[in-house]
């Protein structure tokens, strides 16, 4: 298959992926969406993140995989795309546990999001957020990868359950 014809593919195969993820979002959000009592709807903002999420990570596995079918098993580039669909893997792997022990420890939702190996940024469905909590937050993060002061944000999100 020449180059032209791969770009052609790739390329119509990531417009799909976009369509998909866009239809994904829409019906997702319409179907988690609430009505106050203002008559106002409003899409609960953990779901949006992780559909977001899931959205781009599935592009993104798209891309590693057309790159993985087109090069060559020993090439630098076959190596790369091998070893970041592994980290990305290790990473969703690593966010689901953390959301889940912060589930645990009382909070009604939880979303962490990890970028890199180093920054991990964690959004709580809470008013307030304590020095305690806080505490409670790291030592739940600490379970599954080391935590470095100032390379996570916790962010409070009073969001409807």
């Amino acid at each position: 298959m020449s180059n032209t014809k791969k770009i052609a593919l790739m390329s119509t195969l990531v417009l799909l992926l976009a369509v998909t993820a866009i239809f994904n979002f829409v019906l997702a959000g319409s179907k988690n969406a609430t009505v106050d009592a203002g008559g106002s709807v409003s899409t609960n903002y953990f779901t949006s993140f992780r559909s977001n999420r899931t959205s781009v990570r599935s592009e993104e596995f798209v891309q590693l995989d057309s790159v993985i079918a087109s090069a060559a098993p020993e090439s630098e580039e076959y190596k790369a795309a091998l070893q970041r669909k592994q980290e990305l893997v290790e990473i969703m792997e690593d966010e689901l546990v953390m959301e889940n022990i912060l589930k645990g420890l009382g909070f009604s939702d939880a979303v962490v999001s990890i970028n890199g190996t180093e920054y991990i940024n964690v959004f709580l469905n809470t008013s307030e957020l304590t020095e305690d909590m806080t505490t409670q937050v790291f030592a739940a993060l600490e379970v599954k990868q080391p935590v470095r002061e100032g390379y996570v944000i916790i962010m409070p999100i009073n969001a409807e359950s």
